[in-house]
């Protein structure tokens, strides 16, 4: 983001808050909204937004060290409603990116996330976030707590469960 540029709807410059979260947190914002929206698109659109909301209401912000949470938690909203809305993105994606991997290894790869996604999106929606937060994002106990507004104990309990739901959900079946 350009410091000079106007964020529209916003009608004031962006604060550095802002543009320093951008930086820090923008690329991680997508991959969090990943795990929830199919479309790559729709989930820069939706960090977009949450970009958007915090630069309009960041004068309401008292403690700017929770900013990063409080944007992550705005991400996990919009990509909630994103999904019970059933919007889709009318863009198109970038092309793939060319590598050496089989078509068979692609497959596979393909499969085995696909499996993970309708795992997690399985979930109840307490343990999804937390094992998003935890595992894709690599945050700590207490930043995930600060996000979605729990405590640090209810946290680990959303963990557990959803960790043994997941595990549940993606063995193989003994053929014993």
């Amino acid at each position: 983001m350009d410091e000079t540029a106007r964020l529209p709807g916003v009608g004031a410059w962006p604060d550095a808050l802002v543009v320093t979260l951008f930086r820090a947190e923008g690329a991680r914002l997508t991959q969090l909204a990943r795990w929830f929206v199919d479309d790559r698109t729709a989930a820069e659109d939706l960090v977009q937004e949450a970009f958007l909301r915090l630069a309009r209401n960041q004068h309401r912000i008292n403690d700017q060290d929770r900013a990063a949470a409080y944007l992550r938690s705005i991400v996990i909203n919009l990509a909630r409603d994103h999904n019970r809305r059933g919007l889709v993105s009318l863009r198109h994606r970038p092309p793939a990116e060319v590598d050496d991997r089989s078509a068979e290894d692609h497959a596979a790869e393909d499969e085995s996330r696909r499996e993970v996604i309708e795992a997690l999106r399985d979930l109840p929606r307490r343990q999804r976030d937390c094992v998003v937060l935890r595992y894709y994002l690599e945050l700590p106990i207490g930043e995930i707590a600060e996000t979605i507004g729990v405590s640090p104990n209810s946290v680990k309990t959303h963990l557990r469960r959803g960790l043994h739901s997941l595990k549940l959900h993606l063995e193989e079946p003994d053929d014993h």
